[in-house]
């Protein structure tokens, strides 16, 4: 079935006893990048072949995600204490709302790994909003659940 793009959160785990991680909302965000990359194309042809023929390697893009926000400075500090250490990230789609309060859930999916952040002021123009972008590198295999 077809879901909207609303309700849709970058989360930062934090584990607890019994090596359980819990999640919550890291930052609100505007939108989200790719999170699986697709299979590089291992070539296969020979001298022989009358076009191009090829096999599906590993996933190869594993660079950085960016995550657009609303520049906050509070979050802003917040989001550059985190850099240089590892991080338990997801990207949760689905929610609840109750009386104005956006809860997330994951109830559309979970993508879960683990990473590196760092955030950047965007660039600004003439009467538009300021923003800010949460960069991701993986170190893990970004996995649906």
């Amino acid at each position: 079935m077809e879901t909207s793009t609303y309700m849709t959160f970058l989360m930062k785990g934090t584990v607890g006893t019994n090596d359980t991680i819990t999640y919550s909302k890291l930052v609100d965000i505007k939108d989200n990048p790719e999170m699986e990359g697709a299979p590089e194309a291992l070539d296969i042809t020979t001298l022989s072949d009358g076009s191009r023929r090829s096999i599906p390697g590993i996933k190869g893009d594993n660079s950085a995600k960016d995550f657009t926000c609303n520049y906050d400075e509070d979050k802003y500090d917040e989001i550059k204490a985190l850099e240089g250490t590892e991080q338990y990230l997801a990207l949760y789609l689905g929610g609840t709302e109750s009386n104005g309060v956006v809860t997330p859930t994951g109830s559309d999916g979970k993508f879960t790994f683990k990473g590196y952040v760092s955030i950047r002021l965007a660039s600004g123009s003439v009467n538009a909003v300021r923003d800010m972008i949460v960069s991701v590198i993986p170190s893990t295999i970004i996995v649906k659940e």
